[in-house]
């Protein structure tokens, strides 16, 4: 069993950034795919960045350049570094934890392990 909780958002600037973390918990961590995804209200819940069990990393389209996403296994922590906000990267964020394979790591219902989401507002 996984267990993920998420913090670090809050409001923001267009144009600042911010950290959000996920703290795990669970045997498997070091061995799971993790991920973000974002929900806006009135949108379906969407891949932000994914960090495989490899250690490749993938990116939405949207946030290439502007996030990154890393983990500190000695802390059991997954990371998503955000800068340049924009107002439309509003939403809820939630990590995820699952083993997805590789033409399928951007889908939500490879991830069977979910946090209860952290807010990002952004305002112009």
């Amino acid at each position: 069993q996984v267990h993920l909780v998420e913090s670090g958002g809050g409001p923001v600037q267009a144009g600042g950034s911010l950290r959000l973390s996920c703290v795990s918990s669970g045997d498997k961590y070091s061995s799971i795919t993790m991920a973000w995804f974002r929900q806006a209200i009135g949108r379906e819940r969407e891949a932000v960045a994914v960090l495989d069990r490899d250690g490749s990393t993938t990116y939405a389209d949207s946030v290439k350049g502007r996030f990154t996403i890393s983990k500190d296994n000695a802390k059991n922590t997954l990371y998503l570094e955000m800068t340049s906000l924009k107002p439309e990267d509003s939403a809820m964020y939630y990590c995820a934890a699952g083993w997805p394979g590789p033409m399928t790591r951007l889908l939500r219902y490879e991830y069977i392990h979910w946090g209860q989401g952290t807010q990002v507002t952004v305002s112009s």
